[in-house]
């Protein structure tokens, strides 16, 4: 399909709404700190984050509720220099009148521009991957043929001798062994991709979804994924580069269809995995030693809270998307009303303070005997 950019009706109806009664900041809790990135009038959400060149960028969809199928569901974008506490003017990425269009997952390519996935949803399904060197002109260099069709591709992370790597998962969240959840490939920057089912005809208890995950060298990739009812975190790992896979729970249980983001620190070997407790309306982070927790799954240290969230009902928030710029992690959510919500970044330390530390040693076997 071709790439429709926004058009000049659909400005200008940005224009004559004009900003929306800001929604309440979330309340932030230690270090943590809120900005709000958007609140146009209409349901802001599903953002994505990246660093880009000392910058912050972060894209995030726009329709008129919490549907992602209406034609008016558009893409957009804004920058940040202040690590942000400001945002430039919105640009759009894309807004096809036919079909719906999120942001679903984000990276970097091996040159260090954004890559950006962006599903598209209608009579016409499909997905659509753009690069962007600035967060300002993003092009579409990909639309590749999936099968089964992803409901979502989530964020690119690099695997050595693979090239870059999406997971993705497909289904239609009923009962049922209808589920499945696989790995993408590319070898060249994203312009190409191989597709690859790990595991199908699963159960939605058993589906691990918008999963997030990190290579942490030697042949092992850790991945954290949500559940659909399930009520706890799915903990995935390889040990051969991606070629098998183990899926297991987790004792992460305080969630609710929350999506998780990982970050981390490749010279301390910590691990920060941030999620949202839809419902508790919290954002939250566990802090572990990635070495350790990737053999047990069971012994993610307890969680600490760094904001609280507003919205009126659970599902109107929920998603966490995390970059690190600066010594800082920035974490993209959304808070507000059925038909009205706001874009927010949490900038919060990147180090541990003696409290996480304690936590974390924990988690590395250190304080056994």
């Amino acid at each position: 399909m071709k790439h429709i950019p926004c058009n000049i009706a659909t400005l200008a109806a940005i224009i004559i709404t004009g900003i929306s009664a800001q929604a309440a900041p979330m309340d932030t809790f230690g270090d943590a700190r809120a900005y709000v990135v958007q609140d146009v009038a209409g349901y802001n959400s599903w953002p994505m984050i990246q660093a880009l060149n000392e910058k912050l960028v972060c894209v995030y969809s726009r329709g008129s509720g919490h549907t992602i199928d209406e034609g008016k569901r558009g893409v957009f974008a804004r920058v940040s220099s202040n690590g942000g506490i400001t945002w430039s003017t919105e640009v759009c990425v894309t807004n096809d009148p036919t079909v719906g269009e999120v942001t679903i997952g984000k990276g970097l390519d091996s040159n260090g521009a954004m890559l950006l996935w962006v599903r598209r949803w209608g009579k016409v399904k499909g997905h659509d991957l753009y690069r962007t060197e600035d967060g300002v002109k993003f092009k579409k260099i990909a639309s590749p043929m999936l099968d089964p069709m992803p409901m979502q591709i989530t964020d690119v992370f690099h695997v050595p001798g693979i090239g870059i790597v999406s997971l993705w998962f497909a289904g239609n969240y009923q009962n049922g062994p209808h589920s499945s959840w696989g790995v993408l490939t590319s070898a060249d920057d994203g312009h190409t991709w191989q597709q690859r089912t790990i595991e199908k005809n699963l159960e939605k208890i058993d589906w691990p979804t918008e999963q997030a995950g990190v290579w942490l060298g030697n042949g092992r990739i850790l991945v954290v994924a949500r559940s659909e009812g399930a009520g706890y975190q799915f903990q995935i790992t390889s040990t051969d580069s991606g070629a098998t896979w183990k899926r297991t729970k987790t004792n992460i249980i305080d969630v609710n269809a929350s999506t998780p983001s990982l970050i981390l620190d490749p010279k301390t070997g910590r691990l920060w995995n941030y999620y949202y407790h839809r419902g508790a309306r919290k954002m939250k982070r566990r802090i572990a030693d990635a070495a350790y927790i990737f053999d047990h799954p069971m012994e993610w240290p307890a969680p600490e809270t760094l904001a609280q969230g507003h919205e009126k009902r659970s599902y109107d928030a929920g998603n966490v998307n995390a970059t690190v710029l600066g010594g800082r992690h920035f974490l993209a959510t959304y808070t507000g009303s059925e038909k009205d919500t706001s874009v927010v970044v949490i900038s919060v330390k990147g180090s541990l303070t003696q409290a996480t530390l304690s936590r974390t040693l924990f988690a590395t076997g250190a304080t056994r005997k």
